[in-house]
């Protein structure tokens, strides 16, 4: 059998290899980093979600800024406005800008993960736990925005 006839009888046309590799259904390799970032930014707004419903049931969000429900519903919008412009519009100045906003968050987790003050209200493990939280949320974004 010559090797066209081989790609016949295993239920492909000769020529259309390059099409039935893995990249043919989750597109090209800057598209599933844009794809796997999404996604990791759905699991980072949720465990804020999360973490919010947790403060708020302790006692530690603060009232006088708003009624709990509304700050739910705006991080909700907001984390489904960032899914969608890193997953649909695989948006690299997005992914940049998010990358910029969560490194200036760095700072005030690792000062209260390792230089806590006397009157600290969370535990140092919850800073600990958000610092690898966003680093992992950085590398993700830097691999879309940037491409590496």
């Amino acid at each position: 059998m010559t090797d066209s006839s081989q790609d016949l009888a295993q239920g492909r046309a000769a020529g259309q290899e390059q099409s039935q590799g893995p990249d043919a259904r989750s597109g090209d390799a800057r598209t599933r980093k844009f794809r796997q970032a999404a996604f990791w930014y759905l699991h980072v707004g949720l465990l804020y979600e999360g973490a919010v419903v947790a403060m708020w049931r302790n006692g530690l969000v603060n009232p006088i800024r708003g009624p709990i429900v509304l700050w739910l519903l705006l991080g909700a919008a907001i984390v489904a406005l960032v899914f969608w412009g890193l997953w649909f519009r695989r948006s690299v100045w997005l992914a940049r800008g998010i990358w910029a906003l969560h490194a200036l968050r760095l700072p005030s987790m690792i000062e209260g993960a390792f230089m806590p003050g006397p009157d600290a209200a969370l535990p140092e493990a919850f800073y600990l736990t958000a610092i690898v939280v966003i680093v992992i949320n950085l590398w993700m974004l830097a691999r879309a925005g940037w491409d590496l």
